[in-house]
């Protein structure tokens, strides 16, 4: 483990095996960081926050509680994960809000997901396995499995497999170039499923 002495780690964080964190970065009390994961320069994990093993957090990407974050996922530079529904400083009746005026949603990023550099999610969202969110996209609505998003809001431009390339259409289905793996999309066009990985 590695832990840069210019890092802030919460004594009540748990952190797992072999895990990078650079200096400038806060991890807060609950959170919960898994092995092979390294946390790049000024980046913000919050209380209760679960990061998965072998994951990527670039520098000063930002994510909130509740966020739960998979197995493998990268999380490019300034991106950001919310957690308010409705952000307030105050009150309608002018008074300041505590923590018991407000309820935390999260962000959900399921295994091999990659978020962009400067892209935000938008909680309450789930990103699917294997996803990609695109630099700069901001995120409203759930992302399918092997989608690739982008834009303000994200919408679905394409397929990606596994290696993060584009899916092409071959014939009924859909193949990675890089992988060979292969997908049906439902009829409906708004999910793809592995045949052949």
């Amino acid at each position: 483990m590695t832990i840069s002495p210019a890092a802030i780690v919460d004594p009540n964080a748990y952190v797992d095996s072999n895990v990078t964190i650079w200096a400038g970065t806060t991890v807060r009390e609950s959170a919960r960081i898994g092995s092979g994961t390294t946390i790049g320069i000024s980046a913000y994990v919050g209380p209760g926050a679960v990061i998965g093993k072998d994951c990527k957090i670039q520098n000063g990407a930002y994510v909130y509680e509740p966020a739960v974050v998979g197995d493998g996922v990268f999380i490019g530079p300034r991106a950001v994960f919310t957690n308010d529904r409705f952000p307030r400083a105050i009150n309608p009746d002018g008074s300041r809000k505590t923590a018991d005026d407000w309820e935390p949603v999260g962000v959900t990023v399921r295994f091999g997901a990659s978020i962009g550099a400067g892209a935000i999610c938008v909680a309450p969202v789930t990103i699917g396995t294997w996803a990609t969110v695109a630099a700069g996209a901001v995120v409203v609505a759930d992302v399918p499995d092997y989608a690739l998003v982008a834009g303000v809001p994200a919408k679905r431009i394409g397929w990606i497999g596994r290696a993060g390339r584009m899916l092409v259409r071959d014939g009924s289905e859909w193949v990675c170039p890089v992988t060979n793996d292969r997908f049906v999309e439902d009829m409906a066009g708004t999910t793809i499923t592995p045949v052949r990985t």
